[in-house]
């Protein structure tokens, strides 16, 4: 039996070895396809990395897909049963690097919008494709950028689907309607340094530190609402010494994330743990950095048409979830209005022996495309 298209142009992404922020070409793979079903194709070039905008249609509502074609590396390569780079099927599963996150969500988008624009050439709205090869690395010149420019020409995107990996146990069974915003700091307690013999000489900056750690991780940030779990905060990272035992340590360094929820602002966390250091007298250094805001698209039109199109390919009733890391979602959340991310299996993202399930392919691929159906044809 031969491959479906969706499989075949999944292995064809899959066997390109695009460790961000490299794309192998596969955004013109992707380009070539498009242009055929009638898509505008343009590359935007940020500094060395690649992004794809394909549309085709003029008017509204504009749908658009998003992913990315970067991967993470590899890992230790004695530990895959087969080449990351040679897609391999077995037992049922298909195994890559990329595999999940998110190659095969960019194949099910692109043969679902031709499958779409041949049964329906003359769909009201239009569809667009905003591929980026800068999501597994710094995000600095992938899609916020292509949001930016974007912005700049006045284009109104009304819908898209970010195709990452959001699915539990069962296709379609979670899709993430917003994602916590990621907000770091690096705190240097500064002490003095001396002997430990000599204690009333030095001040230990892990002694000034401690009390004023402990409430910090104690602290009730916030309670959450009815779409995002409470506000955390974890320490990742904490150094001070010089690695002898008998120096009392004159610095100490915490770095912290907070996940936060939208009834949190990074200038009201960032407030309220200075205001703790202030309270116990701390000589700092605090250096902040923003991953991403929060965003939330509440249930509407998109996350409705989604949902009923997983309920009618697959029986799965879905949930929705804000739960995960940041993703590109939260850059296109800032030019449009309603942002859903939906895709395969997420067990094996980022491990070794990455792979999907040979039999979700054709399904996802059936989503995408009865999404497109009930958001860009007139109901009778």
């Amino acid at each position: 039996m031969s491959d479906s298209v969706v499989l075949q142009l999944t292995k064809d992404l899959l066997a390109r070895a695009s460790v961000t922020p490299l794309d192998h070409d596969c955004q013109g793979v992707l380009a070539n396809r498009l242009n055929s079903a009638g898509f505008n194709c343009e590359s935007m070039i940020f500094g060395e990395v690649a992004n794809l905008w394909a549309r085709r249609g003029t008017t509204q509502p504009l749908l658009v897909f998003a992913g990315h074609t970067d991967v993470v590396p590899t890992g230790p390569l004695d530990q895959w049963h087969s080449d990351p780079f040679i897609p391999t099927e077995r037992d049922g599963l298909l195994y890559a690097r990329g595999a999940a996150d998110m190659k095969s969500s960019i194949a099910a988008f692109v043969v679902a919008a031709e499958e779409f624009v041949a049964a329906h050439p003359d769909h009201k709205g239009s569809i667009a494709l905003l591929i980026t090869a800068d999501e597994e690395g710094p995000s600095v010149d992938g899609t916020v950028k292509v949001c930016d420019e974007l912005s700049r020409r006045g284009v109104q995107l009304d819908y898209c689907i970010v195709g990452e990996p959001t699915s539990v146990a069962a296709l379609g069974d979670t899709v993430k309607n917003g994602r916590r915003g990621s907000l770091s700091g690096k705190l240097t307690i500064k002490g003095k340094q001396g002997h430990v013999a000599y204690p009333q000489l030095a001040r230990n900056s892990v002694h000034l530190l401690a009390p004023a750690l402990l409430e910090l991780t104690s602290q009730q940030w916030d309670a959450g609402n009815d779409y995002f779990p409470a506000t955390t905060f974890q320490v990742s990272n904490l150094h001070a010494g010089t690695g002898a035992t008998n120096v009392v340590p004159g610095t100490a360094v915490v770095d912290f994330n907070f996940r936060f929820s939208t009834e949190s602002t990074p200038e009201s966390l960032k407030s309220r743990v200075q205001a703790i250091l202030l309270a116990h007298q701390l000589d700092y250094d605090l250096q902040w950095t923003l991953g991403g805001k929060p965003f939330l698209t509440p249930k509407g039109e998109l996350s409705a048409a989604l949902a009923n199109a997983i309920k009618q390919e697959t029986g799965v009733d879905t949930q929705l979830s804000t739960t995960g890391g940041t993703s590109d979602g939260r850059f296109i959340a800032r030019i449009c209005p309603q942002v859903i991310e939906f895709g395969p299996i997420n067990a094996s993202i980022h491990q070794v022996n990455e792979h999907i399930r040979l039999d979700t392919l054709e399904p996802l691929k059936n989503i995408y495309r009865r999404t497109l159906e009930q958001l860009l044809l007139d109901k009778v």
